[in-house]
């Protein structure tokens, strides 16, 4: 199953057991979903569900993983069972909680998970039905998993690939927030020496949508000159990181090492390097 899923796709979608996630973020984020989303979808909070936010970004970042245990617990209050088809979408064209959430849910051991393609604004336009108010679902059992199954960087893996040269470090924030010219999220602009550029934003077409897995394959061989291989991927708090994590195993490449604390923890731990 390709984990990206296009609105034509989603509207003739029949399945008992399909379920739809709606991850958008923002503020008043709860209430924009009480006044209008994908009939039946059901929310998901960044922050809540697919975060566990600590007191120091120093330590995990702005947005770190929750732990196993405890996203567990959020997939049975969503629920969601074990043979689930999970799409999930935001307003962002997927570039934001909804890569996140396609991650965390891939991770957890989840099969059947897609991103919906152009997001909220492609479903409206492509006539899928919308509603409102709360929606009502019974709890699924409690999934127990031991860890996390796909691979993660911590800042000192980061740190030692770098050093020994054997794995790629990308950032995928936009260019002037890697430049450093200025930062609107952390406290500090630029990037950790060594990694190279690659905005998430060019994972899409101009219409928001993502490109053909031909077309990604080929742009992404070209950038990585052929070599796709031992691959970290960050961006400010490893939440848009997962976009291009999604774009990647779209185009068929191995699914590459997420850096989840990223830019927010590096810049903010004391004597690491900063690159401008």
């Amino acid at each position: 199953m390709l984990p990206i899923i296009s609105p034509s796709e989603l509207k003739a979608l029949s399945s008992e057991n399909l379920i739809i996630l709606d991850a958008r973020t923002g503020k008043d984020i709860r209430q924009n979903y009480l006044e209008k989303h994908i009939k039946g979808a059901r929310f998901i909070d960044l922050d809540k569900d697919l975060a566990e936010i600590g007191d120091d970004a120093a330590f995990g970042g702005r947005h770190p993983l929750p732990s196993i245990e405890k996203f567990a617990e959020t997939l049975s209050n969503l629920g969601i069972s074990e043979d689930a088809h999970i799409v999930v979408y935001d307003d962002k064209n997927g570039s934001n909680a909804a890569a996140r959430a396609w991650w965390m849910l891939k991770a957890f051991g989840f099969e059947k998970v897609q991103a919906l393609d152009g997001g909220m604004q492609a479903a409206e336009k492509n006539g899928i039905p919308f509603s409102s108010g709360e929606e009502i679902f019974d709890k699924a059992s409690l999934i127990t998993k031991e860890s996390w199954s796909l691979p993660t960087s911590t800042l000192k893996d980061v740190e030692n690939e770098l050093q020994k040269d054997s794995s790629t470090v990308i950032d995928v924030r936009d260019s002037y927030r890697y430049r450093g010219e200025s930062e609107p999220i952390d406290l500090v602009a630029g990037h950790i020496p060594g990694a190279i550029n690659i905005p998430f934003s060019e994972n899409l077409d101009e219409n928001g949508l993502f490109l053909s897995p031909e077309m990604l394959r080929k742009k992404y061989n070209q950038l990585l000159e052929n070599k796709p291989e031992n691959l970290i991927i960050h961006c400010g708090s490893g939440v848009t990181a997962c976009h291009t994590i999604l774009a990647l195993t779209y185009a068929g490449f191995d699914i590459p090492n997420l850096y989840v604390g990223s830019w927010s923890e590096w810049s903010r731990r004391e004597g690491k390097e900063i690159a401008k």
